[in-house]
């Protein structure tokens, strides 16, 4: 502040002023590389799935797909990854560009940076603007040459194009092996539930008991009904003849056939070999018909989401969308050097006018 109190209006002018505006006008005109800029508009499209044959097969991939607006942000994060980077710097040599003698020391990467450093350049270099609005990716990539500067941005949306043809293809795999995985289940499944009814079928010795009850149950109405004509004949001839008539013994003997044959017949419908009621084995062969019947259904559609799975994962259920092409570019974009020059005057005035308001308040508080 003591120096500033010596100077004259017309030195610290210079000073403040002078000495800035040469040296910004020294490096714009001799050291101030053009840096020329490629853009790039992009979006990833969601392909329309296709309806599935059987209405429950959806339910096993619900909520996989993520919309069209993620699949753009995670595209944004990638552009600006490390993995990026790599990939551009084998294919284009990006440090080696960067690190050109040609370019001026303000914007120059220079020899021996780190991989994070390096990192932070080029996400400089390279700026991903997103549109909440209409989902659009606008990449803009800095160059210090025309031509490179269109090249990279086409090698970006290349290995754009790669990074969402893999995810969406990975997302088929999964899909695939979720539904493998799924189908080998409801074939398990299906498969013990076979085993069960067979078992249950041969230990019983029956076939179908709940056929089998319904035949013995008619069988019984049937005797039964036989029996009650048989009894009303026998009793209409003992009106008129007597115990030992040979027609009434003969009636009465196949009335009692009548009756140990429905008897018979009861025991059978009600006790099986193993001491069970017939109508529980009807009951349990019931229950295990239907579980063989659920797993068949379910082996079913598991078969069918594999089919929509190998399908899906031969062909692209994502797109990325090129709406403006890298074009390249006619003039640099930057440095802005009369846009930067004019700013600069205007910070130094103003500068320079509050530096002369404060040594004139110190001077008039001196005198």
């Amino acid at each position: 502040m003591t120096f500033l109190l010596k100077l004259s209006p017309r030195r610290m002018g210079l000073l403040i002023i002078g000495v800035p505006m040469l040296l910004a006008l020294f490096y714009y005109l001799f050291f101030a590389a053009d840096r020329y800029v490629s853009e790039a508009i992009v979006t990833v499209r969601q392909s329309t799935q296709e309806q599935n044959p059987l209405p429950g097969a959806a339910l096993l991939f619900a909520g996989i797909n993520p919309p069209s607006r993620e699949d753009t942000l995670y595209l944004r994060q990638y552009i600006h990854s490390l993995e990026m980077l790599r990939r551009l710097d084998a294919s284009l040599g990006l440090r080696a560009h960067y690190e050109s003698e040609t370019v001026d020391p303000i914007y120059r990467l220079y020899k021996g940076t780190s991989q994070e450093w390096f990192l932070e350049y080029y996400r400089n270099r390279v700026e991903v603007l997103f549109d909440d609005v209409s989902s659009l990716l606008t990449v803009r990539v800095q160059g210090f040459e025309p031509e490179y500067a269109q090249k990279v941005a086409k090698a970006v949306l290349e290995e754009c194009e790669s990074f969402v043809n893999a995810f969406s293809h990975r997302i088929a795999r999964e899909q695939m092996r979720f539904a493998e995985t799924e189908l080998q289940r409801a074939a398990g499944r299906l498969q013990t539930a076979k085993s069960e009814l067979l078992v249950f079928q041969t230990k019983h010795r029956l076939l179908d008991p709940t056929a089998q009850a319904e035949a013995s149950g008619v069988l019984t109405a049937d005797l039964q009904a036989a029996l009650a004509r048989q009894e009303a004949e026998l009793r209409n001839l003992r009106s008129f003849l007597n115990e030992d008539s040979f027609q009434v013994q003969a009636l009465r003997n196949q009335v009692d056939a009548l009756r140990k044959q429905l008897e018979a017949e009861r025991k059978r419908a009600t006790v099986g070999d193993d001491n069970e009621r017939l109508s529980e084995l009807a009951a349990q062969f019931q229950d295990l018909k239907l579980q063989a019947g659920f797993a068949e259904d379910s082996y079913k559609l598991a078969l069918a989401a594999v089919e929509n799975a190998r399908i899906d994962a031969t062909r692209k259920m994502k797109s990325l969308v090129v709406i403006e092409p890298p074009a390249k570019p006619e003039a640099a974009l930057y440095p802005r050097r009369a846009y930067n020059t004019v700013t600069l005057l205007v910070v130094c005035c103003l500068v320079y006018g509050i530096t002369r308001l404060v040594v004139a308040t110190i001077r008039e508080h001196q005198d």
